[in-house]
């Protein structure tokens, strides 16, 4: 038989001395049991003030530590279900503020204070953690000014990843509105506080990642505490930025304010209207914009005929030259080949003193054969012809 939380403290009922004489003893796991459940009744959650003493992480991830001061200590457990509204883990010989209830650890009968919040003097949780994650990320590389891309002067698409009814996208589009109506401006709701917000803040910039129309992303939120700017600290937000594949504008809380998002993100702004100023050109801007590229673009055509002129005055001079060398050498060619021509050309045979006869008919006659009395033909000369008769042939 069961014995309830308080049968140990009340008087027993007529007839049931539970633990009163030895026959009724109760076993160490009931009394264990008991002692558990009336201390978690009778103490409700509190907040406690100490010194953080031999802290240490078992291999299940659950962290043990003594909270003591001057006068007295107390065994300390944080699950590890209980760590995640918790930023870092503590150090030893520092001071915090505990909120937590009182329990038995009943496989013991060890008295413990169960936590579930730790907030140390002077923010030191929250700076750590935050510490953490910047050299984490910074061994990575990711807060290189390097890995940093360039703003987009004049973005098509700007997507937003705030709260939808925070005063940051109020601010934002104010600020859109006066500088350039051109822009479309595309709101990625999701919560900016809270023990969700990180997680809904990251899977909205993969979102926008996935879309892939966005030129610019804009992420952030209005001021507050620094629990409620936790969520731009988280690592899954800060990689969600990195991967981003168009540039992205931070603008978290107020300009003091710094945060891990702040760190990776292409851009900080130091408020959510900066970041819209940030974000795109003014009017004016980019009309003086057009002005300047109509300019540049005259200057560029009349470089670029002047150039071309330029060019084609060089063509011309190397072509004319190329042709007089051409014609030189051609002029050269001739003369050398007019020159053996007429060396072979009988012509010049007959200049030294020869002739060439030949008969009526034109053929030439080379041998006596050729030749009978009577026979009319014509001597060639170089300078003319002479008829003659043969009277007489003499062969060799």
């Amino acid at each position: 038989m069961r014995t309830t939380p308080f049968d140990l403290f009340a008087s027993p009922p007529a007839g049931t001395p539970l633990g009163i004489a030895r026959d009724s003893a109760i076993s160490v796991s009931d009394l264990s049991l008991q002692t558990k459940a009336l201390i978690e009744s009778g103490l409700r959650p509190i907040w406690v003030r100490g010194e953080i003493s031999d802290f240490k992480q078992h291999r299940s991830g659950h962290w043990y530590f003594s909270l003591r001061d001057a006068g007295a200590q107390i065994r300390c457990v944080v699950w590890l279900s209980d760590q995640h509204g918790i930023p870092a883990r503590p150090d030893d010989g520092m001071q915090v503020v505990l909120f937590g209830q009182m329990t038995v650890y009943a496989a013991r009968g060890d008295l413990q204070l169960r936590v579930r919040r730790i907030e140390a003097e002077g923010g030191g949780l929250w700076r750590k953690a935050m510490e953490l994650t910047l050299a984490k990320l910074r061994r990575e590389g990711l807060l290189d000014d390097s890995r940093k891309r360039p703003i987009p002067r004049f973005p098509r698409r700007v997507a937003i990843v705030t709260s939808a009814d925070g005063a940051a996208l109020r601010d934002i589009l104010a600020v859109m509105r006066k500088r350039n109506t051109g822009v479309q401006l595309v709101l990625c709701a999701t919560s900016v506080q809270g023990d969700t917000a990180a997680g809904e803040i990251a899977a909205a910039l993969r979102r926008v990642a996935r879309w892939s129309l966005a030129d610019l992303v804009i992420v952030g939120r209005g001021g507050g505490a620094k629990e409620d700017l936790w969520a731009f600290n988280d690592e899954r937000v800060a990689r969600a930025v990195v991967e981003s594949p168009v540039p992205v504008i931070s603008a978290v809380g107020h300009e003091a304010d710094i945060t891990v998002c702040d760190a990776v993100a292409d851009l900080r702004a130091a408020t959510p209207s900066a970041a819209a100023a940030a974000a795109c050109a003014a009017r004016d801007e980019i009309e003086k914009a057009f002005t300047l590229a109509g300019r540049d673009l005259s200057d560029a055509i009349t470089m670029r005929v002047r150039s071309g002129r330029n060019e084609l005055d060089r063509l011309g001079r190397r072509i004319a030259k190329t042709a007089e060398g051409i014609v030189a050498a051609r002029r050269s060619f001739l003369g050398a080949t007019a020159g053996r021509l007429n060396a072979l050309s009988p012509l010049a045979t007959l200049a030294r003193g020869y002739a060439v006869a030949r008969d009526p008919n034109g053929n030439a006659l080379t041998s006596t054969r050729q030749f009978r009395a009577g026979l009319s033909f014509e001597l060639l000369l170089h300078d003319g012809k002479v008829g003659a008769d043969t009277t007489d042939v003499e062969p060799a």
